[in-house]
C-alpha cells in the first residue's frame, strides 16, 4: 500500500493512481507523470489522434520533458513531425527563439527555447501543441509566443489532461480533467 494519497483515473481506457502533491499550504494537484509507462502512452497517443482527426495541421510541438514521450506517439499515430522547445540554450542551436513560461510543479520561471533547425519546420505552418497537462496555461502560453514569433498558427492545443478551471480549457483537447485538491 502506498504511504501517499492518490486520485483514480481512467484515462484511454487504462487506470492509474495519480499521487497527491502539495504545491502550496492547502492546495494539491494530482501528479501525472508518464515517463516510462509506454502503455499509457500510446493509449494517449492513439485517442488523441482520434480526437485530432478533424483538424487540419503540419507539425507537432511540445515543451520538454514530460509531454516527448507522448509528442514522439502521436507523430507516429499522425505520420507528422514533431518539435521539441527546449529549457535550456546550447551553442549548436544557433538563432533561436525564446520566450519565459512559470511552471506550476516547481514555481520557478522557465525559458522555452526553439532550436534554429526547427524554426524552418514550423515557420508559416499549421501546429497543433501537445502537453501531458494543462494546468495554469503559462507553459501554453510560452509555447504561443515562440509560435508567433517564428510566424507559426496554432491550429488545435491538445493534451491528455486539462486542470483546475474546467471552463478555461473548453478550447482544448483533451482524454480528462484534474480537480485541484484544497483543503
Amino acid at each position: 500500500m502506498s504511504e501517499y494519497e492518490t486520485y483514480a483515473v481512467e484515462i484511454a481506457g487504462l487506470k492509474r493512481d495519480l499521487r497527491l502533491f502539495e504545491i502550496k499550504p492547502g492546495l494539491k494537484i494530482a501528479i501525472l507523470n508518464i515517463l516510462g509507462d509506454t502503455e499509457l502512452v500510446q493509449a494517449c497517443a492513439k485517442e488523441l489522434f482520434l480526437k485530432l482527426k478533424d483538424t487540419k495541421y503540419d507539425v507537432l510541438v511540445t515543451a520538454e520533458a514530460k509531454s516527448i514521450p507522448l509528442v514522439y506517439a502521436l507523430s507516429v499515430e499522425t505520420t507528422k513531425p514533431f518539435v521539441v522547445l527546449r529549457k535550456s540554450y546550447k551553442p549548436y542551436m544557433g538563432d533561436a527563439l525564446k520566450a519565459e513560461t512559470l511552471s506550476i510543479t516547481t514555481g520557478q520561471p522557465q525559458t522555452l527555447i526553439l532550436d534554429e533547425k526547427d524554426r524552418e519546420l514550423v515557420q508559416n505552418k499549421k501546429v497543433v501543441i501537445v502537453d501531458d497537462v494543462i494546468s495554469t496555461g503559462s507553459t501554453l502560453q510560452g509555447i504561443r509566443l515562440i509560435l508567433e514569433k517564428a510566424d507559426a498558427t496554432v491550429a488545435g492545443e491538445a493534451a491528455i489532461f486539462t486542470e483546475g478551471d474546467r471552463a478555461q480549457w473548453n478550447n482544448i483537447i483533451s482524454l480528462g480533467h484534474l480537480p485541484l485538491f484544497t483543503e
